[in-house]
């Protein structure tokens, strides 16, 4: 198969309706790229990369087309890099449409191990920039994941948008125990790049940012180097950074009642969201160092999970339903403790109302004490932000709060999948 029978040809680009003269002229040369059979496929017999098994996983692609955006059930890649962007001051309509086709473009092509353009890294020139930051030549796809999303304040007059705004898309409440900074909060887009290696990632980020250039700028941006959820069952549940398993009750990929239950956003007020979803994204920091003094049973009870195969303390294995009903002959209390996160969390604790979780393990250096700072990138997606509100409101009275802090918050509307041809939000512009 050749590069142009996996991704739109520059003529097929130039005819696709709306498509944008910078795309054509900054994202588009003569020179040939690399394509999956080529450069991407030649990867595989470098020295060291000879397992068959290394090369199906750098060679793995998802497509981008389809009715939902890529990288909200696709099985939970080990890396991530989120950002948020703010349109510039001077961005118009038209830049923002041209942008969110520019950044189509080339997300397409990333997502089949391809370079941004046909130009590339090593094309246009000894002159001018390539088009290729080319960091992430010969890697492969690595199962890459790039999902769009819209802010709250995307919608004001700025862009004339503000009848296209979903009536549940508003900037997120104050919840208890909320430390929020503007530094890791809010933003008019974001960008959510999986992958299972962290370079194809960080690829994916710095160009579509660079793409951005004069348009948008990122507001603030996070890695995440090890997944805290499953979304396939093929998938053994990761554990957090307080070594408990995270996600046991997580909605799976082929839970499809559940998914139309509680992830997709058919149905909205806004018909662009229909196969989309609500992106729910907290920062969450662990007090490292005072989680490690805490005992087992302790850690434990807060939870409400044991340690060691991530059942609930009711009994069972993992994937056991908890029995919260159940009376420990020891203490005369709940076997689960009423403060247990697992408790307060659960479904059948929130009328039965569920999320699809995303999110990511992060380690980035120490504070002034000398402390590691680490914590969760808590990612969610749901049909409604009311789902996430009511169980964030719900845990006010979790035991767990005691050993983390919330020091970033956003909301964005992801829109439906993206058609061959169209750009993510062309419905915004209808």
């Amino acid at each position: 198969m050749t590069e142009h029978d996996q991704a739109e040809s520059p003529t097929e680009h130039l005819e696709s309706k709306g498509v944008s003269r910078r795309a054509a002229l900054g994202l588009m040369g003569a020179a040939g790229a690399i394509g999956l059979t080529g450069g991407v496929a030649a990867a595989s017999h470098l020295p060291g990369n000879d397992s068959p098994s290394k090369a199906k996983v750098e060679n793995a692609s998802v497509p981008f087309h389809g009715e939902h955006q890529a990288g909200i059930t696709t099985a939970t890649q080990n890396h991530l890099y989120f950002a948020a962007f703010e349109m510039t001051s001077t961005a118009t309509r038209a830049e923002l449409m041209s942008l969110l086709e520019d950044w189509t473009y080339a997300a397409n092509r990333m997502t089949q191990g391809l370079e941004v353009s046909e130009s590339g890294a090593t094309g246009g020139g000894p002159h001018s920039p390539p088009d290729d930051t080319g960091e992430a030549l010969d890697l492969g796809a690595h199962s890459l994941t790039i999902t769009f999303g819209f802010g709250p304040k995307l919608f004001d007059k700025r862009f004339g948008l503000e009848s296209k705004r979903p009536q549940a898309l508003k900037e997120l409440p104050s919840f208890a125990f909320d430390l929020l900074e503007d530094q890791y909060s809010g933003g008019d887009l974001c960008i959510q790049a999986c992958a299972d290696d962290p370079q194809v990632a960080v690829h994916a980020i710095r160009n579509l940012t660079r793409i951005a250039f004069g348009r948008a700028q990122i507001k603030w941006a996070q890695l995440g180097y090890g997944r805290t959820s499953s979304t396939s069952k093929d998938q053994v549940t990761p554990r957090n950074l307080f070594g408990f398993k995270d996600g046991t009750a997580n909605i799976f990929s082929d839970e499809k009642s559940d998914l139309n239950d509680w992830v997709w956003a058919d149905g909205s007020d806004q018909p662009w969201m229909d196969g989309g979803s609500f992106l729910v994204a907290r920062k969450i920091l662990m007090l490292i160092e005072s989680w490690d003094r805490v005992r087992l049973q302790e850690q434990e009870n807060i939870f409400g999970r044991t340690k060691g195969d991530g059942a609930p303390q009711s009994g069972g294995k993992e994937f056991a339903e908890p029995n919260f009903e159940m009376i420990s002959t020891a203490t005369s209390a709940p076997v689960i403790p009423m403060t247990a996160h697992m408790r307060l969390a659960n479904p059948h604790q929130n009328n039965g109302k569920r999320m699809l979780r995303r999110g990511y393990n992060f380690v980035e250096g120490n504070n002034d004490l000398g402390q590691i700072r680490a914590g969760l990138f808590f990612i969610s997606y749901q049909k409604s932000p009311e789902q996430f509100i009511a169980v964030q409101n719900n845990l006010a009275t979790d035991a767990l709060n005691e050993y983390i802090r919330h020091v970033g918050s956003a909301i964005f509307a992801v829109p439906g999948g993206i058609k061959k041809g169209a750009s993510v939000g062309a419905g915004l512009f209808t």
